[in-house]
């Protein structure tokens, strides 16, 4: 007999095959392709099928950041044509609140599953730790856990009163009683892999927030790990186990096989495959849903601003090594709705294309990619170096040429955790070892002493640690703006619909 796991993680609210940037694209992922294809391999199974979402769905395009504003819970209505059979809570299903979290979920048709996030009463946040379900005559329990780690994320009010416990121990107490319940255990965990699966060496920060590896060497009778959060794409499987990573936004589907004996009911065999998505939407979906697509297309072409100057981004790197005017303009929004005379941020990715003579709500939603919102810290002039000198171990230098450290590149691509700063001046040496190469470090022209005190902006994922930040945390913020920043910036822009482009000059990289 055969089984068969398709997961999807990580759609971040990419329901149609497009990225935003124009419209009319029929790109290589989004859920109705995910559908369409789910569909074609529901007709050529050979035994029953589980299609699984592993997290993250809630949030991250601009048609999810719409609804999220708009009146309904139209997500949960989309998430409901896909037709799974469990989905998992992700990280940034927490990022529009814990109020719109439950309702999305209270109108889901599946069973969210989460043994490891524990509400005021220590139950499973969503009712459902864990899921039995039966099929063909074999019991297969599907476990659901979360990154713990959203606390260091998220701000304080929206986790108030949650329990947020390690995966491996959540998974070691549950293993046991569901072996007893179920023929075939399957983990489906939002969450990634913290070492080297062959050599076993960490990859990053051992700070729990990726705990895969330690649930296939440590948690024994897991025979199906469906993972994500790092968006890689991952396909294995060995006589004890398979597990998958499917990417992001619907790229690929994670499909795991299993062969069974159906007089034993054990594993004979395992595999583990990504398929990439590569087909036609499916029909229906596409139909149902394109009155909402249409609204946010229109939403997104309104013109809200003006430059004068450039502010195109052509040249990531450059933008991280000399600074650039749309960095400043995100500069200026932060410290005109705090109040601030320092603000840090990021150039999130390698695909925004700042702005050009004109200015649209496409424009700002493709570039600001993150719901942020923003929290002013009091901090020492050391902990402000400490993050600087964070920011620059982005550098290395091979041969003579500047690179980006493989560190923010592998597992996962996290070119948002290099900030640039403005307010104060300072200069980054990047032949220095680490954490000795900030070189100048001003403020109103005077070197900034250890113990001075500074108040900053960032944003909010930064003030509570986010990215490595140790030196930052909940316990500096001393006042917050709750608003999401693309609203901010339509906010400025209402206020300056004329701006400037200005190049940088506080700032210099040298190596």
């Amino acid at each position: 007999m055969n089984l068969q796991f398709l997961s999807t993680s990580d759609l971040h609210g990419y329901i149609y095959p497009t990225d935003f940037r124009q419209r009319n694209q029929s790109l290589a992922f989004g859920a109705t392709k995910v559908k369409g294809l789910f569909n074609q391999l529901e007709q050529d199974a050979e035994g029953p099928l589980f299609k699984i979402d592993n997290g993250d769905f809630l949030q991250g395009s601009p048609l999810s950041y719409y609804v999220a504003k708009r009146e309904g819970l139209l997500m949960a209505d989309m998430m409901n044509a896909m037709g799974f059979d469990a989905g998992v809570l992700g990280n940034h299903e927490f990022n529009y609140g814990r109020e719109y979290l439950e309702a999305t979920i209270a109108k889901l048709n599946y069973p969210i599953v989460c043994a490891n996030i524990l509400n005021e009463e220590g139950q499973s946040l969503t009712g459902h730790p864990y899921v039995i379900f039966e099929k063909a005559g074999i019991k297969v329990a599907l476990l659901g856990l979360t990154t713990p780690y959203i606390p260091h994320w998220e701000q304080p009010a929206t986790v108030k009163g949650l329990t947020f416990k390690s995966a491996v121990e959540t998974a070691k107490d549950y293993l046991p009683k569901l072996r007893k319940l179920a023929d075939i255990i399957v983990v489906s965990y939002h969450g990634g892999f913290e070492r080297d699966l062959n050599s076993g060496t960490p990859t990053e920060t051992l700070t729990g927030e990726n705990e895969g590896y330690q649930l296939l060497h440590e948690v024994p009778g897991i025979d199906v790990l469906l993972t994500g959060h790092q968006h890689r794409e991952m396909a294995f499987a060995n006589e004890d186990w398979a597990f998958t990573q499917p990417g992001d936004k619907g790229r690929f589907i994670g499909s795991v096989q299993l062969k069974i004996d159906p007089q034993s009911k054990l594993i004979t065999k395992r595999q583990a495959e990504l398929i990439p998505v590569t087909g036609e939407e499916e029909p229906i979906m596409h139909q149902a849903f394109s009155p909402l697509l249409a609204e946010v297309e229109t939403w997104l072409d309104q013109q809200i601003g003006q430059v004068e100057g450039d502010m195109r981004i052509t040249d990531p790197m450059a933008v991280r090594t000399q600074g650039h005017p749309y960095i400043n303009f995100i500069h200026q929004v932060q410290m005109d709705a705090t109040g601030t005379d320092i603000s840090g941020t990021a150039l999130f990715d390698n695909h925004g294309t700042g702005f050009g003579a004109n200015i649209s709500m496409r424009d700002v939603v493709t570039n600001y990619i993150y719901p942020n919102t923003l929290a002013v810290l009091k901090v020492t002039g050391q902990e402000l170096r400490q993050a600087l000198e964070r920011s620059a171990t982005y550098f290395e230098v091979a041969d003579g040429k500047l690179l980006v450290s493989p560190t923010f590149l592998s597992p996962k691509v996290e070119h948002y955790n290099y900030d640039l700063y403005a307010g104060i001046d300072y200069t980054i040496d990047v032949s220095q070892p680490k954490g000795h190469r900030i070189t100048r470090f001003d403020y109103h022209g005077q070197p900034i002493e250890d113990q001075q005190l500074l108040e900053i902006v960032v944003n909010q994922y930064r003030a509570v640690g986010g990215g490595d930040y140790a030196m930052f945390g909940a316990d500096k913020i001393i006042r917050e703006v709750t608003i999401d920043m693309t609203e901010l910036i339509g906010e400025y822009l209402q206020k300056h619909p004329l701006i400037q482009a200005t190049s940088t000059t506080n700032f210099k990289l040298i190596y």
